[in-house]
């Protein structure tokens, strides 16, 4: 099985490359060659820049079983990596998002065949919430069309895990390792959808292994969770014990982790992808492994969430004591 990976090795990229080479498989990688270059020694590297249109590398590949798309955000990205490939890419594995999803409408348990939003074909390449998700139904869309029932569909939800270089989920498990009282701007009775890079990887791997086609919801954990149900597991994944103290909402910073309004988004059907092999890490062990990977890393400061200093101005202002 040989696999050609668009995409870095910092943490996505990383976990398929590593479950492909499990399968042992022929492991070939396209990216700008900036991250990741002392990992997968036995791995061949291609190096291009898909911001610059740099794909040259590629036409050196005789050609591979299937591509995996790990960071296509624009159709440009998706159209020119395919004018490339030419017809040397037997199966096409779209890495989208379920940000292609429509925000209002929806059950708990939607699946695979919600609506999704419409495409942006207008040309930006600026990502916002507004545009990503659509810019990522263009993407699927121009897959489908170019390799029909040999496009698969993968739509990860969160994801989580050792090297995430969002730190999102990290946020939460380094918090819940201090344990005491923690500033909650939410319900903590909101639904929480995450999923472990390493299932998500599995995932994809799988389905070139059986060569499916068809979309694919990468959610997880297997068992629904809450928002404080999983602050609750960082905990005692840490061996601490917490006190969730909500705070308005308009006390929260910007992109505050995990915190959602709409919450069917957060209560996506992963029956299809379950069905294809897509296992299910415990929640308690994904976050036992990043409490680890971010002590060795050094507890680096995080982009997202409040800062030991603000929590404590928070919980001041609005918390009963």
């Amino acid at each position: 099985m040989r696999i050609l990976v668009l995409g870095g090795t910092s943490f996505v990229g990383r976990a398929i490359v590593t479950a492909a080479l499990a399968y042992d498989a022929d492991v070939t990688v396209f990216n700008r060659g900036r991250t990741g270059t002392d990992l997968f020694p036995q791995v061949a590297r291609l190096v291009g820049d898909r911001d610059a249109g740099d794909y040259a590398a590629l036409a050196r590949g005789a050609g591979w079983d299937a591509v995996v798309d790990v960071n296509g955000y624009h159709p440009r990205h998706v159209g020119q990596a395919m004018d490339a490939l030419g017809d040397r890419a037997g199966r096409y594995v779209f890495v989208s998002s379920h940000a292609v999803y429509v925000r209002d409408g929806l059950a708990p348990g939607n699946d695979e065949d919600a609506p999704r939003r419409p495409a942006n074909r207008t040309g930006t390449e600026e990502l916002t919430d507004e545009t990503y998700g659509p810019l990522k139904v263009a993407c699927e869309d121009d897959v489908r069309a170019r390799y029909g029932d040999r496009a698969t569909i993968v739509r990860p939800g969160k994801v989580c895990g050792p090297h995430d270089n969002q730190d999102t989920f990290t946020y939460w498990v380094r918090r819940a390792a201090r344990g005491g009282r923690v500033a909650l701007p939410a319900d903590p009775a909101q639904p929480v959808q995450v999923v472990d890079v390493r299932d998500l990887a599995e995932l994809v791997v799988r389905l070139v292994a059986d060569d499916r086609a068809g979309a694919y919801n990468a959610v997880g954990p297997a068992e629904p969770t809450t928002l404080g149900g999983l602050i609750a597991t960082c905990a005692a994944a840490a061996g601490t014990t917490v006190e969730l103290v909500e705070v308005p909402a308009e006390a929260a910073t910007p992109m505050f982790p995990l915190v959602r309004g709409y919450w069917p988004g957060q209560q996506r059907s992963a029956a299809r992808a379950r069905a294809a092999g897509m296992p299910a890490t415990p929640l308690a062990r994904t976050a036992a492994d990043v409490l680890a990977w971010d002590r060795e890393r050094g507890e680096p400061p995080l982009p997202r969430g409040y800062t030991p200093e603000q929590e404590a101005d928070v919980l001041a202002r609005y918390a009963r004591p």
